[in-house]
This record gives C-alpha cells, sequence and structure tokens, in this order.
C-alpha cells in the first residue's frame, strides 16, 4: 500500500484532515464549498443540452426532439446560441450546490441529535428537504435570469444585463415569481435523490462490495459514489418533471399562474414533456456531483458521503 494510499485510509477512518473534523464548523465549510464546485462546474458543462430542455418545454412544436431541437437552435441562432445562460448555470447552481450539499449535512446531524429514535428516511428527508429550501432562495433569481436568457435571446446577453433588466420590469417579485414551482421540482427531487443515495451507498457496500465504507479503497469508495449517485438523480427527475415544466412556463410568460400553466401544458404532458432529455442530463450530472464531491472529501481526509451521523462518529472513536 503506498503512502497516498495510507494516508487516505487514515484520514477516513480519523474522520480528520490537517485536525478537521466531522461536524465542525470547518468540515460544513468544505462540504459546502466542495458542493459549490461540484454543482456549479457540472451544470457549465451541460449548458447546450439545458438550453435546449428549456426551449423544448416552452415551444415543443419546434422542438420536438433532441437532435431535431439542436438542429434548429444552431441553424438558426448559431453554436454560440448552446451555450446561452451559461453564467446562471455555474453561478446560480454553484450558489445551490453549496447550500444544498452543505446545509444537507448539517441538518442531518441536527436531526439524527433531536430524533434520535427516527428512521433512516425520516432523517434523509427532513434534512434534504431543509437545505433544499434554503438553496432555491438563492437559485431562484439566477434561474430567473437564465431562463429568459436561454428561450428570449434579444432579452439579454447573461448576468450582467439580465439582473438589472427583470428589476426594471417587474422588481424583486420578478426574481421569485417561480420560487414555489421551484419548490414544487427541486424539493421531491431533492429528497428522493438524497433519500435513494443513502439507501443505495448502504445496500452496495452490505449486498455487493461486502465491506465496511472504511474498509474499502478508495476506487471501491467512489465507485459506490457514482453508482448510487446515478440511480438517485434518474430517481429524482421523473418524480420532478412537472414541476419543471411549470416553472419554464411562468418564466417565459405563458401561463400567469401554476392553475394556468398545468392547464395549458395537460396533465400528460406536465409528466412527459422534454422527460428524455431531462433524464439524459439529469443522471450523468448527479453522479458527477458526487464523485467531485466525494472526490473533494478524500483529497482532504474525509469519510466519503453516507450513512448516519452517529455512524461517523463511532468510527471517529
Amino acid at each position: 500500500m503506498g503512502d497516498a494510499e495510507a494516508n487516505a485510509r487514515a484520514g477516513r477512518g480519523g474522520g480528520a484532515a490537517a485536525g478537521m473534523r466531522v461536524f465542525s464548523p470547518e468540515y460544513y465549510a468544505l462540504c459546502a464549498g466542495g458542493g459549490m464546485l461540484a454543482a456549479g462546474a457540472t451544470h457549465l458543462a451541460i449548458t447546450p443540452l439545458d438550453v435546449l430542455k428549456v426551449n423544448m418545454q416552452v415551444n415543443p412544436m419546434k422542438y420536438n426532439s433532441i437532435f431535431a431541437g439542436l438542429n434548429v437552435l444552431v441553424k438558426e441562432e448559431g453554436l454560440s446560441s448552446l451555450w446561452r445562460g451559461w453564467g446562471g448555470k455555474f453561478f446560480g447552481y454553484g450558489v445551490q450546490g453549496g447550500c444544498k450539499f452543505g446545509l444537507y449535512e448539517y441538518f442531518k446531524k441536527r436531526y439524527s441529535d433531536v430524533l434520535p429514535e427516527s428512521n433512516r428516511s425520516t432523517i434523509y428527508f427532513l434534512s434534504s428537504a431543509s437545505a433544499q429550501i434554503i438553496a432555491d432562495v438563492g437559485l431562484c433569481p439566477f434561474e430567473s435570469v437564465k431562463v429568459r436568457v436561454q428561450t428570449q435571446p434579444m432579452f439579454a446577453k447573461g448576468l450582467v444585463d439580465g439582473f438589472p433588466r427583470v428589476y426594471a420590469t417587474e422588481g424583486l417579485s420578478g426574481f421569485y415569481r417561480g420560487l414555489l414551482p421551484l419548490w414544487g421540482r427541486n424539493l421531491p427531487f431533492s429528497m428522493l435523490m438524497f433519500s435513494t443515495f443513502e439507501h443505495s451507498v448502504d445496500f452496495l457496500y452490505q449486498k455487493v462490495i461486502q465491506k465496511k465504507k472504511e474498509d474499502c479503497s478508495t476506487m471501491q469508495q467512489l465507485g459506490a459514489t457514482c453508482l448510487a449517485g446515478y440511480i438517485s438523480g434518474a430517481v429524482g427527475t421523473v418524480v420532478s418533471n412537472p414541476a419543471d415544466n411549470i416553472v419554464s412556463s411562468l418564466y417565459n410568460k405563458k401561463a400567469d399562474n401554476i392553475i394556468h400553466a398545468v392547464k395549458s401544458i395537460g396533465i400528460r404532458n406536465l409528466f412527459t414533456r422534454s422527460l428524455p432529455i431531462r433524464i439524459t442530463l439529469v443522471g450523468p450530472v448527479i453522479t458527477m456531483q458526487w464523485f467531485f464531491y466525494d472526490t473533494i472529501k478524500i483529497l482532504t481526509g474525509l469519510p466519503t458521503s453516507g450513512g448516519l451521523p452517529r455512524e461517523l462518529e463511532e468510527v471517529n472513536i
């Protein structure tokens, strides 16, 4: 075993990195920073597909499939159109990712302490929901500008001119008109994503790898993280698709309110419109987020994600 591997194992077993211990303020700050980098980078990478997804939701007759839609965008507006809204993706989802991952770790510890008799799923649901509510408040202004930039080429070039234009025409409420459907999309997604990830990790170590996490190599741990991440992303996507369509409709003024949006889109289309491209997007994105996030943890000597706080504390003793 090399020195790097030995050090990584020592860090995983001790839960410390240069004096850092799990559940310390420094630990939560590192989780938030790791989540910010992981989410911002992965969302930036898939900006072209996100541009297509939003246009498919707003104008399904024109953009009726992935390949045909991409061809229309490039033919009519050039290759640069595929990167519209990249600032909103990178900075907006960076803010959201930092809050989501960092606060999830924080709330998971707090709820585990306050509700010691609760089952795992209850802790995971409460923790992810609490974190996501705050994360979406940070994301919402960026999402508001991003969707407009991606679907209205003459609206603005990006965040710098998009923010003042939204504020000038709609005021502060213009940034948050989609907050409720954003919560409707992201809350069930986040709750299912984190819970599915946690249960998948637990299943993989118990039934597939059949070793404790701290006894596994770095590659085994990251492999479990990636597989659990993909499963969790796919499950969350199906549940959150209706609200994702409503968000795009509201921000593009295709509907005045949520009820109007549901009626204009149709119940069936709420679940099916843009679902293939969302599955194409979300599965790999969530996988890479968890991979980057846990890689940062490993490089700083911290244990990879998964498990209740009391289990990490037992390893830490």
